[in-house]
């Protein structure tokens, strides 16, 4: 009962709790917060082992829920909480395809264990188990395939690669890309030694890890770090007093050809209203690495995301101004932002940037 409490709290807390600004704004909610309501919700299916853990219907179902599930769970949570720069819609239908696959699977035992009369007999309960287990090594390879798309969208976030890095929550990815490696020791053990003393066990454990994600994933200290400045925007490489005059006059007129070919680029041809465009996309448009390019936008622009966003904002008053009828959704969008939450993200930024 320990474990049903802490989901179902956890359910509670993620589907009333908003810090302020998404209640004035209608902003800023998390993908995956009502998705995160319904995974926890769910466990609901357990009770038949709460009210008689004597029945056997009812222990196999206990034991298999949280291989069969957990790692499901944990893959999807992730690709929609990271994939917020639209790669999260290359991954729906693999994501499908393993909710399907879940749903097949666990439909059995819980109706087995639901229902007054019995689905499946002695025999039939071993063979489902059977099917269980492949099903729970299915969903380890799903979330395997989650964890190494995440740390490859944590690779590409590292020195701002993305236009709008902070639509890439890279601080929480890197606290919970490893967490279905993390469950292994806990969910495995009571399912395959087939004991009740393990399994309490395991829901004191779980039970825990749901506090801990919990205050983990609350909006409220992410709003405060999202809105915080980028610290590439605190350091100018071009303010080294260690530079001679000459060196510096080189430096200024070749950041200053960059600079050209880099506006070319990207006001030229608007790519600035690409809502995937990248630090790399622009290196290729240009005739220098990406070091340099790197440097100038520092040096121009304070960084690559601020410089991108302040054209997409300018952008969007336009575009709003001349389409009054249109929503502030579409506006977004066709201003180069992934939706108005990233907008609304990009103008609090340069706001606080400007106090």
């Amino acid at each position: 009962m320990l474990y049903l409490t802490s989901c179902w709290f956890f359910s509670a807390v993620r589907w009333w709790h908003t810090c302020r600004a998404p209640k004035e704004r209608y902003a800023y909610i998390w993908p995956d917060r009502k998705l995160q309501v319904l995974v926890y919700a769910v466990s609901v299916v357990l009770l038949p082992y709460v009210i008689n853990p004597n029945d056997e219907a009812a222990w196999l179902l206990m034991k298999s829920y949280f291989p069969g599930t957990h790692f499901f769970y944990c893959g999807l949570l992730m690709l929609c909480f990271t994939g917020t720069v639209k790669q999260w819609t290359r991954w729906k239908s693999i994501s499908w395809i393993a909710a399907i696959i879940v749903i097949a699977t666990m439909l059995i035992p819980v109706l087995n264990a639901w229902l007054p009369f019995r689905c499946l007999n002695s025999e039939g309960l071993r063979f489902w188990q059977t099917i269980i287990t492949i099903e729970s090594i299915i969903m380890m390879g799903y979330s395997s395939i989650a964890m190494g798309q995440v740390g490859r969208w944590l690779h590409e976030a590292r020195d701002a690669n993305y236009s709008n890095p902070d639509d890439f929550p890279a601080d929480y990815a890197r606290r919970v890309w490893l967490m279905p490696l993390a469950l292994v020791p806990i969910l495995w053990p009571a399912y395959i030694m087939d004991s009740k003393a393990i399994m309490a066990v395991e829901h004191v454990l779980l039970a825990i890890f749901n506090v801990v994600l919990l205050i983990t994933v609350l909006p409220a200290w992410r709003r405060k770090a999202i809105l915080l400045t980028s610290s590439e925007d605190e350091h100018d490489p071009y303010n080294d007093n260690s530079i001679s005059d000459s060196e510096n006059t080189e430096s200024e007129e070749r950041m200053r050809l960059i600079a050209e070919e880099i506006e070319s680029y990207v006001i030229g041809k608007k790519a600035f209203l690409d809502q995937h465009l990248k630090l790399d996309d622009v290196v290729s448009h240009t005739s220098y690495s990406r070091t340099y390019v790197s440097m100038t936008l520092q040096h121009y622009f304070g960084s690559f995301a601020n410089y991108i966003n302040h054209l997409r904002l300018i952008h969007y008053e336009q575009y709003i101004a001349e389409h009054p009828n249109e929503t502030m959704e579409s506006a977004a969008q066709a201003s180069g932002f992934s939706s108005y939450n990233s907008y609304y993200r990009a103008k609090q930024k340069e706001k606080k940037s400007y106090k």
